[in-house]
């Protein structure tokens, strides 16, 4: 049997902690009323991705503005390059939106999305600012090959993605001055 390098993912564990860093990092950036974003790294094995790592971006090469986020392929080269001396993957990413934006995927989202099958999408509202935000106001959206992003629906999120509370990841910072 072989193994695919994207195996069709039908669980995410995604760890309180990594919610709790990542929305964190958005916040710093939503206080300057800008987007935010946070990568998820982990593994992935046939039917489950788990997310071991949280990295946050720094320096020039990501570009944050109130309603538009851009990452240079150089810094995803870069987060790739930590990611496989690590033994771990990309596996997934959360960005924030303004207030009245909601959680939906943008047209820019769907546009310049990775398109990586089974890749799991996250969108937090309000520039991750409230400090009473729960996964439930996220928008979680998986990329699926031939139909693209797809919000999953409330019933989805709860079968698919677990948040345990018992698990720590570790936040790694690239891009510039982050040696």
């Amino acid at each position: 049997m072989t193994t695919s390098f994207f195996p069709t993912i039908t669980t995410w564990v995604l760890p309180e902690a990594a919610v709790r860093t990542s929305l964190a990092e958005m916040a710093r950036d939503g206080r300057r009323g800008n987007e935010g974003v946070a990568l998820w790294l982990g593994h992935r094995t046939e039917g489950m991705a788990e997310v071991t790592h949280v990295a946050v971006l720094r320096g020039s090469l990501v570009s944050k503005a109130p309603d538009l986020l851009t990452i240079d392929p150089k810094l995803f080269a870069e987060v790739g390059d930590l990611a496989y001396d690590l033994g771990v993957r990309l596996v997934g990413q959360v960005h924030s939106h303004g207030p009245g934006s909601g959680v939906r995927f943008s047209r820019v989202d769907h546009a310049y999305g990775l398109r990586v099958p089974s890749y799991l999408s996250a969108v937090a509202p309000d520039y991750a600012l409230n400090p009473h935000t729960r996964t439930s106001d996220f928008g979680f959206h998986v990329y699926e090959p031939g139909a693209g992003y797809r919000l999953l629906n409330a019933h989805e999120m709860q079968a698919r993605i677990l948040f345990p509370d018992d698990r720590e990841v570790e936040v790694l910072t690239v891009g510039e001055g982050s040696a």
